[in-house]
């Protein structure tokens, strides 16, 4: 609770002269005879004429609070916050079909789970903002840097393997994340690059890319997603049945660990669902900046609670006045 203006309360000061004149001495007028004023004066109505100025005297008092403005809330406060912008940077090449990965205990492809982990990791950083940049044989923007996290997240569910030509343009897909960055003010620049491939599409190499990275202060934090050796990869029989072919899987990852280590991140390696969350959940961890924020809460006005009764009783006061409490000279 507070009062907006205090400075009206001074006008409460007046109080004791509206007391002083209800009670000044009104000019007697003589008659010959009272006989006919008692006929229509109420009776005791001088008894009870103290009412008008304590009515008066209350109506005052609640204008004069309604224009201080009482109101309620909580003043504003500072508050400890955690902000830095992201761009996530994830591999659609076809490799990500690859169904090595587990979600709500059936069988899923390893984009299908980056997706569903993504959508956890956004949700746990509601104060930063976040972008998301897709690429195979070449990179593409899926969002900018963003606040609206229920935006980014439908953004998130179009991706699809086939969005983009086939390919694996690491150093492309990078840079462009990092470019993202470049205008950023934010305390901390961070790019989460998740991959199941090797380099061999686009026109930057991923050295180059860590390089402009950590030229512009942007931490890359590297993940290798997929399982060692042969991953299951669906397909049809001759007869429309679904069926999985082992294929190879090949990681590069001395690549990765060197984008890591050239712009003071690190390198994980998920083989599993569970390995996926943790590793973007030690990600969550290792990047929170603490700044100070300042928070602003409404205030509810509230001198219409004063105002109205103080209409009441000033419409109370004219009312006796001209009835029951009325003076005769």
């Amino acid at each position: 609770m507070r009062l907006a203006d205090p400075w009206w309360l001074l006008a409460l000061l007046v109080l004791p002269l509206l007391w002083t004149a209800g009670r000044r001495r009104d000019v007697a007028v003589r008659f010959p005879s009272l006989a006919a004023l008692q006929a229509i004066a109420p009776g005791g109505a001088g008894g009870r004429r103290w009412i008008l100025p304590v009515l008066r005297s209350v109506t005052v008092g609640l204008v004069v609070l309604a224009l201080a403005r009482p109101q309620l809330g909580r003043e504003a406060t500072r508050v400890h916050r955690e902000g830095v912008d992201i761009m996530l940077a994830v591999d659609v090449s076809g490799s990500m079909l690859a169904e090595d990965f587990e979600l709500e205990g059936q069988r899923a492809s390893r984009l299908a789970v980056v997706k569903s982990v993504v959508r956890d990791f956004v949700a746990a950083r509601p104060d930063d903002r976040i972008g998301l940049v897709v690429f195979g044989g070449r990179p593409y923007t899926q969002a900018p840097l963003t606040l609206d996290h229920g935006w980014l997240n439908q953004h998130l569910e179009r991706v699809e393997v086939g969005m983009i030509e086939d390919g694996t343009a690491i150093g492309s897909g990078l840079a462009t994340a990092v470019a993202r960055l470049r205008a950023s003010s934010a305390p901390s620049k961070v790019v989460v690059l998740l991959t199941d491939g090797q380099h061999n599409a686009g026109r930057m190499s991923p050295g180059t890319a860590a390089d402009a990275a950590a030229a512009l202060g942007v931490k890359v934090y590297t993940v290798g997603a997929g399982t060692r050796g042969m991953a299951p990869f669906p397909a049809r029989d001759l007869f429309g049945r679904k069926v999985y072919r082992p294929m190879p899987v090949d990681i590069d990852e001395d690549a990765l660990r060197a984008i890591a280590q050239a712009t003071g991140a690190r390198y994980f390696r998920a083989t599993d669902t569970e390995q996926l969350r943790d590793v973007y959940a030690e990600i969550d961890r290792a990047e929170k900046v603490e700044f100070e924020a300042p928070v602003f809460h409404d205030y509810r006005e509230l001198y219409p609670w004063l105002g109205w009764p103080a209409l009441a009783l000033l419409l109370a006061e004219v009312g006796l006045r001209g009835t029951i409490l009325r003076k005769l000279p």
